[in-house]
């Protein structure tokens, strides 16, 4: 029981890779097709908060905290910062790149949480030791790596059949006109999603009811992303999707990559931090590539293979360092929990040992 339950938090985030995985091949096969990316987004957080919300009314009826203010605020910002801002820019870069480079550009996103997490104190950084020089170490390695994968895509070294009428020329004069923005999108949207796992974490401390907190966040996408799509798209068109695959991505994302993964992720981050939710994109890249090649027949080039080695090994670092960190945390509450049975009585000497401004001082005592 003891095992299972340390294995939870791992079995949770793997399981989210997969169906990371699955969202960048079906919504890359939808944005294919003609898919507005703005009607994608409301859609997608619409199913969400329909899917999730009689959970969470029925089953933290009791539970649910008060709504208070700076709550609200919070809630706002975090339906803004991932569905909004986060995902428009997704879809937009896989629509110019490919759904291989934008699960491979998510490997940014535990950096990028570290480095939010250290400007806001949630970790500690102390250069004596060796496991905060590898997270810094490993923080400065996956810059090369991004900068790779942004402007150097490189000859194919894996998949990309061509299945396009147009010709090769023209198909890679295409793609260099589209790789650069794009990519430059997916490294954009990676801070969105970092600062919305440190405001996450943030705010489950005081709204610690992670059905509800999922249905807000949410309802506010869908609100927020219905005003930039309007504003965007004003247009009725765009909002009939039919039942192909524009549906599929739809109902598929809103379920496994919203309503779920809002909710999973909110449950491990309680117990593990942000950083750690964070740390699984490399499983999620190496599905997605596998996939793509496969079914959409896309390319995987030499440049993305050099960039995305160089994430996973700066990433890794920083993991390692991160893990030292937990270790040496938990060892510190054990002593604490240790010292904190004292004052201890030696009845043999009649000598008793009081805590005094924070230090343990002997003290005789008269035998009755």
């Amino acid at each position: 029981m003891k095992l299972m339950n340390a294995v939870k938090p791992y079995l949770a985030m793997v399981s989210l890779q997969f169906g990371f995985a699955g969202l960048y091949v079906i919504t890359k096969v939808a944005l294919n097709h003609g898919m507005n990316h703005y009607v994608l987004v409301v859609y997608r957080y619409l199913v969400a908060t329909f899917v999730i919300a009689p959970f969470a009314f029925f089953l933290e009826r009791d539970a649910r905290p008060r709504m208070t203010l700076p709550i609200f605020l919070r809630i706002t910002a975090l339906g803004f910062l991932e569905p909004v801002i986060d995902q428009n820019l997704y879809y937009q870069g896989v629509k110019y790149t490919s759904a291989t480079l934008a699960s491979a550009t998510a490997n940014a996103v535990p950096t990028i949480t570290f480095v939010l997490a250290l400007i806001f104190r949630i970790e500690s950084f102390n250069l004596k030791k060796l496991q905060s020089i590898a997270k810094m170490g490993g923080t400065v390695i996956m810059i090369p790596g991004a900068i790779i994968m942004t402007f150097y895509q490189g000859p194919a070294i894996f998949g990309g059949e061509k299945h396009h009428a147009e010709s090769g020329d023209a198909r890679v004069d295409k793609m260099q006109t589209h790789w650069v923005v794009g990519t430059v999108m997916l490294l954009a949207r990676c801070w969105g999603w970092a600062g919305f796992s440190i405001l996450l974490s943030v705010t489950l401390k005081q709204y610690p009811a992670e059905l509800s907190l999922t249905t807000l966040i949410c309802l506010t996408g869908t609100l927020g992303g219905a005003v930039v799509s309007f504003v965007a798209e004003p247009h009725l068109h765009p909002w009939k999707i039919g039942f192909g695959s524009g549906l599929l991505a739809a109902v598929y994302s809103g379920v496994v990559c919203s309503g779920i993964s809002y909710y999973l992720q909110g449950v491990v981050m309680k117990e593990r931090g942000p950083v750690f939710t964070t740390a699984f994109g490399p499983l999620g890249m190496i599905i997605t590539a596998v996939i793509s090649s496969i079914k959409l027949s896309e390319s995987i080039g030499l440049g993305s293979v050099i960039g995305t080695l160089l994430i996973i090994f700066g990433l890794y670092t920083v993991l390692w360092g991160k893990s030292k960190d937990q270790t040496e945390s938990t060892a510190a509450i054990d002593q604490r929990s240790i010292a904190q049975e004292l004052p201890v009585t030696n009845t043999a000497s009649s000598i008793t040992f009081v805590k005094i401004d924070g230090d343990y001082v002997k003290k005789d005592v008269a035998e009755s």
